[in-house]
Order: C-alpha cells, then structure tokens, then sequence
C-alpha cells in the first residue's frame, strides 16, 4: 500500500459507482462540518473556575473538566489602570477591546495594573499619567506628583468596582483575565520624582514608606507588606465569585521579588481556601536578573518563561510542556519586540504554531493602539498624540495565529494528546497515539514529512495556517510504522488526522 497521504483515492476506484456517489456526499458532508467547526465561537461565557486539569496538566480545565487551551492578546492599558499623556488620561475603550479580541478567536488576556500616577517611559513613548488607583487621595498634604496624599486606610470603591464589572464584561464574551496585582516593571525602572507611588512615605498619610527604590517588591518591610496583603485581600473579595478570573504576582519584578512573590502567591491560595472559588495563581518572568528555575520552584500554577535562561531556543524550537506547570509562552518575555519584528509574520505566525503543538499556551504583548516608534504605527488620530484609532496590520499575522490555533485546541480532545516530537519528522506533534495526531510543518524547501502512527482507518485534514483554511481533507488507512505525507500547497502546513 502506497503510504503517501492520498491512499483513499486508490479504494474509491475499484468500489461500484453507487458507493462512490455515496462517500463522494458523504466527505462532502464530512467537509461541510469541519469547515464549520472551525468557526470561531461567539456568545458562550468563559466556563470556570479553571483548575490545573488532572488529566493532563499542561492546560487548565474549565467547569465541566474540559481541557482549555489559553491564547490572546494584551496591552498595557487594558484593565484596571488608564494611560496617556493628559491629566487625567482618556478612557480606554474597554469593550471595543474586548470584541477586537473576539474577532481574533482569542479567549485569554492580562489585566494590566500600574501603580506611579506619573513615569517616563523612554522607549515606550510617554511621559504617561496614570488613573485610576485604589486607594482614595484625601490629603493633607501633597504627594511629589501636585496632588493630595493618599490615605492607604480609605480604599477607592469605584477601583475595586471598575475590576469586577470589567472581569464580568470579559467572562459574557468568553474571556478569561489574568489580573495582574503589581507592577514590577514601573516600580524597577520607572521610579521618577514626580511618581506619586502611593508606599512612598512622601505620598500617603500613613507613615508607610516603601523608599524610593523598589524594597516593596520584598519582604524586607513589614508594614508595606501588611499593606500589599490587604489590598490583595480586597482584589480577591470583588472577584471571587467570578469564573474567569485568574491571577497574576507582578509584571517583571527583578530577581531580588522571587521570596516576595512566592509570599504573594500562597497568601491566595491560603485566602481564597477559605472562599467558595479558588483561582490560578501566576508567577512570570522576574526581569531583570531572574531565572525561570524561579519560576519553576514557585508555588504558582501557571508561569510565563523567558526566552535565554537555559530555556531552550524560544523563537526556533520552543521546549516541550512536561506538565510541571501550565505553562503560557508570552512574547512580552520569551521573543522582545525587537527579534519579533525583525524576523517578520511567517516567524511569528511559526513561533505560535510551535508553542502549541509543544504543549504551551501563548499570549502575544500587543501594542494594539500605541504609537512607538519603530514598533508599532496605528492610523488615525485621537486626543491623546501618543494612541491611534485603528490598530497596526503589521501585527494582524500573529493574532490570527493565536486565534487559528485555538481552532484546534477546541476541536482535538486536548486532556488526551502531549507534545510527542519523535512521532513526526517535523519535530513539532501533538497527539494521543492512534487516536489523533496534529503535526505542524515549518515552511522549507521540501514538501513532505513523515508521521510514525499506528493501524487503523483515520480522517485527515490539510490546514493552511496562512489562510486559515481547510485545503483539503478526506479518509485514509494506514498500517503500524512511519508514512510520508505530500503538503498539497505551498508554505507551512497543519495535518490533523483523527481515528475513525
């Protein structure tokens, strides 16, 4: 029998010709469903409380012990906090945001928090404003950035309020939001005297003084610490309740938070013990001078890596999950925008594609509207010179990705299949053996790939990763051992085969 991918066209021509009317309606059929399957999916609510899913701990499952595979894309604006360069700045048009996602097939992005009222990003852009904050500013006295003090005893309901109607709206479209409870980054690098840092002693009313530096990110004072607990206390009594809600420690604390982050971490699960829903808890990538052994350690159930300590070659050849951690692959740590942009779409429509059949979830750091030079060029004006209206194309690749791959996450029986790279010659396969097998071909100079499988009678489908479209698909049999399959079109290639 011929083992290259067309062995069921051979059949078809010895059998009557009824029969063959017959199975030429059935695929037809067959076609149609698929095709359909492959729609994205609007209206259902975000199923949860995730949990890490027993049956294969690469992925977290949803209510219904479904295995849920996470992907999107997020901006540094989205959630709790506003951005821009007036005081105060405009709103963020959080829903639009939320049906941009929809639209890509993305089911999963981080809540941004930022914690100066003022920071001069450099080569973010900016100087940037930041609103709102969840404490109240009540004075006396004023803080560095001209404001009243903040009274770190008197929280800002509508803070608080602003979280939990945004994580609703997210969980009626059938997203999931990782809130992110400190920023790390802004407190390591971005620390001016202008900043308004509510644990700066100069900006509260309360005698808590985090210093100018970034000690809040430690344990090395107490009663900033208490403080932080209270306030995570308090993010998790507007949220609980909710399904969609995961959590993340701090945006890219450096390698001094890791202590500090393990602290935070199992004051949640300690907390949220006692309540009826229990969340994930994050820990991602403490930069700089961090080691995603850290993260590895950590109590957290899911982390982000970065891309060059001892991680393997996140851009090429992205490690295999083990099942350790959930892990979520995100750019804004693994592939900086510079290597992202240089190496182009097809490299960034590959870097999703390999991420998902080794096991990982993936996050792409979307500058969506911002105007950063180099990086990012949306069109159209707003009020605020910094932010356009209509995002940048350039990064449209990456998105439909992200959004292409969950297809078929959601169509596969995720809690049964594992990165197995030696099963194909491509190196990059997930699969439950002689059950399914999802193989992702790179684009190169050959056109063919071999798949070690086991006998049996399978569907099989081509899918085009750069069309998102089925090109062809159809029925084969196949003995025990290694079969070459011939790409029916140019550039890398999807083959999903299902067991019959």
């Amino acid at each position: 029998m011929n083992k290259n991918l067309k062995p069921e066209k051979e059949i078809i021509y010895q059998i009557p010709f009824l029969k063959f009317i017959l199975l030429f309606i059935y695929k037809a059929l067959i076609s149609s469903i698929l095709s359909f399957a492959l729609l994205p999916v609007y209206g259902q609510k975000a199923k949860g409380p995730l949990s890490v899913c027993s049956a294969n701990p690469r992925y977290f499952a949803d209510s219904t012990g479904k295995a849920v595979y996470l992907t999107g894309s997020h901006t540094w604006a989205n959630f709790a906090t506003d951005q821009g360069s007036m005081d105060p700045p405009a709103a963020f048009d959080y829903n639009r945001y939320l049906d941009f996602l929809v639209s890509h097939n993305h089911n999963f992005f981080r809540g941004w928090v930022w914690e100066l009222t003022y920071s001069e990003e450099g080569s973010n852009g900016g100087p940037f404003y930041w609103n709102p904050f969840p404490w109240q500013r009540t004075g006396p006295g004023i803080a560095t950035d001209g404001k009243p003090r903040f009274d770190l005893n008197k929280y800002n309901q509508d803070y608080f309020d602003r979280l939990r109607k945004r994580v609703i709206a997210a969980r009626d479209k059938g997203l999931y939001v990782s809130i992110m409870l400190f920023q790390g980054y802004a407190i390591q690098f971005n620390r001016n005297e202008k900043d308004g840092y509510p644990l700066d002693g100069r900006n509260n009313i309360n005698g808590i003084d985090a210093g100018i530096g970034y000690a809040s990110n430690t344990l090395q004072i107490p009663v900033v610490t208490a403080k932080q607990d209270e306030y995570v206390r308090k993010v998790i009594d507007a949220v609980n309740d909710l399904d969609n809600v995961l959590y993340e420690i701090s945006n890219e604390s450096g390698s001094y938070s890791d202590v500090w982050q393990y602290h935070m971490i199992n004051l949640i699960h300690q907390y949220e013990a006692e309540k009826p829903k229990q969340h994930p808890v994050g820990m991602t990538f403490t930069y700089k001078g961090g080691s995603n052994s850290g993260l590895f350690k950590s109590p957290a159930d899911w982390i982000s890596p970065d891309g060059s300590s001892g991680y393997g070659s996140p851009h090429t050849d992205p490690p295999a999950a083990d099942g350790s951690k959930v892990i979520i692959n995100d750019t804004d740590h693994s592939y900086y925008w510079t290597g992202l942009r240089k190496d182009g779409p097809a490299a960034q429509q590959a870097w999703v594609w390999k991420n998902f059949l080794r096991g990982n979830n993936t996050l792409f750091m979307d500058p969506y509207l911002s105007k950063i030079d180099k990086r990012n060029n949306p069109s159209g004006n707003t009020s605020d010179p910094y932010f356009g209206n209509t995002p940048d194309p350039y990064w449209e690749t990456i998105r439909l990705a992200m959004g292409r791959t969950r297809l078929y996450a959601m169509k596969m029986d995720l809690a049964s299949v594992t990165p197995q790279n030696s099963l194909s010659s491509t190196s990059f396969c997930l699969a439950n053996t002689g059950e399914e097998y999802l193989v992702y071909f790179p684009e190169s100079a050959t056109n063919s790939f071999t798949v070690k499988m086991l006998k049996g009678r399978y569907n099989f489908e081509w899918y085009n990763p750069s069309t998102g479209k089925v090109e062809e698909d159809g029925e084969l049999r196949v003995y025990d051992g290694m079969h070459s399959f011939i790409i029916p079109f140019k550039g890398d290639a999807v083959l999903y085969v299902r067991k019959k």
